[in-house]
């Protein structure tokens, strides 16, 4: 009996550890409206998704401040037909927390089509209890 109680918790230890963390599931729920708000040019939802301090990163190089990124998602100049996000990584820390992903995308920018693949680290600050995109930054990725 010993033997299949210490096996028992020995189960719970290891699935707990690969268990997200209720912040963790929170930044990912973000990320993933994130995603859906730049598909849509949605600039209300971009905007409560994103800190009024956000420093946006393209893999160009060009910065943007929070109301030139949902500008230039509204204005049609950044447009995404599809995102997609793969290898998703989120480590949080007290208020803030980093995420790592592949962005793969069809892009319709200015009216022409096109594509990115890219590697991205988005820090999110948790602001009133709300998780919100702080600082974004993307490398090109063959």
């Amino acid at each position: 009996m010993a033997k299949h109680f210490f096996f028992f918790i020995c189960i719970l230890v290891a699935c707990s550890s690969f268990a997200q963390t209720t912040d963790q599931k929170a930044v990912s729920a973000s990320v993933e409206k994130l995603r859906k708000a730049m598909i849509d040019a949605d600039s209300t939802i971009l905007d409560k998704l994103t800190s009024d301090g956000l420093s946006y990163g393209h893999s160009s190089g060009k910065m943007e401040n929070k109301q030139e990124f949902i500008s230039s998602l509204t204005s049609g100049r950044s447009d995404f037909v599809s995102i997609d996000l793969s290898e998703q990584s989120i480590a949080v820390s007290g208020h803030t927390a980093v995420v790592r992903h592949v962005l793969l995308a069809e892009t319709n920018d200015s009216g022409h089509p096109g594509g990115v693949k890219l590697k991205v680290i988005l820090v999110w600050t948790k602001e009133k209890g709300k998780w919100k995109l702080f600082a974004r930054q993307a490398v090109k990725f063959p």
